[in-house]
């Protein structure tokens, strides 16, 4: 079976980004993660569902 070479990887590049969230957030309590939270939020120009 010859694969083709995807100029696009959704899955690789969803879990290259979840990989890294964790290992930023491994050790974090929950406040600690709740303030990561929003300041990733505050910081993007994504808004939440329903604002």
């Amino acid at each position: 079976m010859n694969k083709k070479e995807k100029a696009f990887d959704a899955v690789k590049m969803m879990r290259e980004i979840r990989d890294k969230i964790s290992s930023e957030t491994a050790n974090m309590t929950f406040k600690e993660l709740k303030k990561y939270i929003d300041t990733r939020l505050k910081n993007s120009r994504l808004k939440l569902i329903g604002q």
